[in-house]
């Protein structure tokens, strides 16, 4: 599907973009991927990787700019929304900002690209959008409602709207991982809780999330893959076996345990063999045979979260991971 396509990223310059733009060229060859985001640093020093792959195009611009979104969408097949504001506290402390970015961003791009006749969008998500105790997850669980919603909004246009979900990604830029490895030396890391869970995805499993959505959706569905937890400590524990662990609370808006579905998802949540799909509330979207397709309805009650997970993380599993990509870590 998405060979010979052109490919629209928002928020391209970030961790998920520079692991989606190289895979996605070795994988499809697609005509061209634009990277849409707002800092003209990280485009030249992105740029400086792809002088010789005229496939790869970088446009300034900022989701809150609806009309400099029409103008970066002409002849765009397929989107990638990957820009927003996404640290907690950040949030937390600056909440307009942040509904101008996850939230009218979200409307300005679902109104663009319906206009600009985009075939397929699929929207990163985040479990702190499941049961959100926090301005970041409250927002991001508003722009999915959007753009579920975007599928009925766009009428007799052909745009089709889905989201990707997933928890702690490895490695990302702000991660706890990179986090840990930079203050290491130091003998000594915070812990929020000693209690604490988090999911562990790498970031090319999200970016497979993301080509397995574009392929497989209707509209309207949010994928949430399946992946490993682990326990914080043991986190820290394999990162720096020597450092000590000094223990300083949960900051404002941190959840113990991260959560994808939620016991009120489960009414139209379904499994497959590599992850699930929670399907649309409005309509009949919910009862669809062409978006369950395959899949096992999941028991009532039903909660995914890191604390209950079936699948963790060995230490040795993490070591393995590390090993590979200690270099890109310490590039971020």
């Amino acid at each position: 599907m998405l060979e010979n396509s052109s490919i629209l990223i928002t928020g391209g310059t970030g961790s998920f973009g520079n692991t989606f733009i190289p895979m996605t060229l070795e994988r499809y060859n697609p005509r061209r991927i634009i990277v849409f985001s707002r800092d003209e640093m990280k485009q030249w020093d992105m740029a400086k990787k792809y002088t010789d792959d005229p496939r790869v195009r970088f446009f300034i611009g900022d989701v809150r700019d609806r009309e400099r979104l029409y103008r970066a969408l002409d002849g765009v097949d397929y989107v990638v929304h990957a820009a927003a504001t996404k640290i907690v506290p950040t949030a937390e402390y600056n909440p307009f900002e942040c509904v101008k970015t996850n939230v009218m961003g979200a409307m300005n791009l679902i109104d663009a690209c319906i206009d600009r006749g985009v075939k397929r969008v699929v929207a990163l998500s985040t479990d702190k959008a499941s049961s959100p105790i926090n301005l970041y997850g409250a927002t991001k669980l508003a722009s999915d409602k959007l753009f579920v919603a975007g599928n009925s909004y766009s009428g007799a246009h052909d745009t089709r709207f889905a989201v990707v979900r997933y928890g702690n990604v490895m490695g990302s830029r702000g991660s706890v991982i990179p986090f840990f490895l930079s203050i290491r030396d130091k003998g000594v890391l915070p812990i929020t809780d000693a209690r604490m869970t988090r999911f562990m995805i790498s970031l090319e499993q999200g970016v497979e999330l993301v080509w397995h959505a574009f392929a497989d959706m209707e509209g309207g569905e949010i994928y949430v893959k399946k992946i490993p937890s682990m326990k914080v400590t043991d986190l820290a524990r394999v990162v720096a076996p020597e450092a000590t662990h000094d223990i300083i609370g949960i900051r404002p808006g941190e959840k113990l345990h991260e959560q994808m579905i939620s016991a009120e998802d489960a009414y139209y949540t379904y499994e497959y063999p590599e992850h699930f799909k929670i399907l649309p509330t409005i309509n009949d979207w919910a009862t669809c045979p062409k978006r369950i397709k395959d899949g096992t309805k999941v028991p009532e009650g039903f909660v995914y979260a890191s604390d209950n997970n079936s699948e963790w993380m060995s230490d040795d599993a993490l070591r393995d991971w590390l090993d590979v990509n200690r270099e890109k870590i310490g590039a971020i």
